[in-house]
């Protein structure tokens, strides 16, 4: 099953209530995925680099707090649930390197300039109240609910995954080739944290990104590459993408107004969305890439 929910601003009004919009869309979907979800949100920083760090250990969370305050006077800090985002004028592979080497217990969700990450296991709802999600601003997001199929129920395994700066995938279907790609990948240098098929799709797109292509280039490299059948939603720093495999079998729906562009594995949940009675919907088609970029005024492009 599993449940996925995309939302871009296209105006300030939607991009002052992102979370309290995708928390609507996400609770939707709950009963598509109760094992877990997640959610990445995008947003403007005046930081170099932000970071997202997590451990289900509120200590091993204060003790990172305390380090970075003690070593980088010029981070800031925000803490949701059992996550810490690190926001800092050092850069986001600075940061990460000095997290694995003093605390190599703690999960890095997510890194770049404008991306955080935050996913828990449990009902969907619970994690949008949890979470407070109904604080966040920004001007794109990503969220799923999952239902395991493929790998443990742990908060590691929950979608969003991000393998690349600003970069981060969410996935409804399943893939049938990933455990010989992620060899392939892994000897490339990607790096992976869970065997979860879906974290591979991030880790060949980041790949495939490396190696100089556009996102288009990427994804339709993917087509190509990754067998299996699924519906991805790729979060970048400036938008998001939506690719459906050639057969197509997982649902989607797309939608859009003057106010923004949204896309979910069902209609109820874009009717969540004000204005959503006047958007004009349909299918995505069969592998066929959907891109919505642009910059923080919400100027988009598909």
């Amino acid at each position: 099953m599993c449940g996925i929910v995309g939302l871009y601003a296209k105006s300030d009004r939607i991009r002052e209530n992102l979370g309290r919009h995708v928390g609507a869309m996400l609770t939707q979907m709950g009963e598509r995925g109760p094992d877990s979800a997640g959610a990445a949100f995008y947003s403007q920083s005046d930081a170099a680099s932000k970071v997202t760090a997590q451990h289900d250990s509120a200590e091993q969370i204060d003790a990172v707090a305390s380090s970075v305050e003690e070593n980088y006077s010029n981070a800031s800090l925000k803490r949701r649930g059992s996550h810490l985002v690190i926001e800092s004028s050092s850069t986001s592979s600075e940061m990460e390197a000095w997290i694995r080497s003093n605390f190599p217990q703690v999960r890095l969700m997510s890194a770049g300039e404008r991306i955080e990450i935050y996913k828990e296991k449990g009902h969907p709802s619970e994690f949008v109240n949890n979470y407070a999600l109904n604080d966040i601003t920004g001007s794109h997001a990503l969220a799923h609910t999952r239902m395991a199929t493929e790998s443990a129920i742990t908060t590691s395994h929950s979608h969003p995954f991000s393998t690349g700066l600003d970069l981060c995938l969410v996935h409804n279907g399943s893939l049938s080739n990933h455990n010989r790609l992620r060899v392939k990948l892994m000897n490339a240098g990607v790096r992976f944290e869970t065997d979860n098929d879906s974290e591979v799709a991030a880790g060949y797109l980041t790949w495939r990104l490396s190696k100089g292509d556009s996102l288009r280039q990427a994804l339709a490299a993917a087509l190509r590459d990754l067998d299996g059948f699924y519906t991805f939603a790729i979060g970048t720093r400036d938008g998001f993408a939506v690719l459906r495999d050639p057969v197509a079998c997982k649902p989607a729906v797309l939608a859009e107004t003057d106010d923004w562009v949204a896309m979910s594995s069902e209609y109820r949940a874009i009717a969540q969305l004000p204005g959503a009675e006047n958007a004009r919907v349909w299918e995505p088609a069969p592998a066929k890439i959907y891109t919505w970029e642009g910059d923080m005024n919400g100027e988009a492009a598909a």
